[in-house]
């Protein structure tokens, strides 16, 4: 099996297990999106699903979130944690998107890092879920799973984004990372991988030595 079977077989077999592939993030407007998944960072999408409702029920506008009080902030998502920094990240970055953006969320990789508290892996999401843009989500799921796969090798993020462009196919890209993350936290879980039931075990080299 080469590596473009191997890649064509593991993106099939993951379609079959997870058809339809979602953010586990809960958000109605983009920049609501942007605001949660640096609410992620080190915290669980659950987590970050808790605190959010009554995060945009107090600033219901980017205006409002905008002009907000950062100490307030703080005490809102205090539970998601180093939430000094992301408080006025938030804060900063919704004054960004009225300012420099027209208030919308960039569709470009350049723009969003712009944007206090966006760095590669949050600009790859929103470019997938918002613009339906390629994506590579390099998150600690698909490093990990990427590597047992043989898809890609050490931990570095940057890295791993990098050779994962060279083997996926860039429309099933986005979708193919939001599918990982569902698998790894169903079954190639990090503590106690169920390998005997994995649908991508016939793929996986480190399940099969190959």
């Amino acid at each position: 099996m080469n590596q473009s079977q191997r890649v064509a077989g593991i993106i099939d077999a993951l379609k079959a297990a997870y058809p339809d592939p979602m953010c586990a993030l809960t958000y109605q407007k983009d920049y609501q999106l942007l605001i949660a998944v640096r609410l992620s960072a080190q915290c669980t999408d659950e987590r970050v699903n808790k605190v959010t409702p009554g995060l945009f029920q107090r600033y219901p506008t980017l205006d409002e979130l905008a002009s907000a009080d950062v100490l307030e902030v703080e005490e809102l998502i205090h539970s998601c944690g180093f939430y000094h920094h992301k408080a006025r990240d938030i804060v900063l970055a919704c004054q960004m998107l009225i300012s420099t953006y027209d208030r919308k969320v960039p569709d470009t990789m350049e723009e969003l890092l712009k944007i206090p508290g966006v760095g590669r892996k949050t600009a790859n999401l929103l470019l997938g879920d918002i613009y339906h843009k390629p994506a590579i989500v390099c998150d600690t799921h698909c490093i990990c799973i990427t590597n047992k796969l043989g898809l890609a090798a050490g931990k570095d993020p940057a890295k791993v984004e990098q050779q994962l462009w060279k083997v996926l196919p860039p429309e099933e890209s986005s979708d193919f990372c939001h599918r990982i993350v569902l698998h790894g936290r169903a079954v190639c879980t990090a503590r106690a991988p169920q390998c005997s039931l994995c649908t991508l075990a016939p793929f996986c080299k480190s399940y099969t030595g190959q």
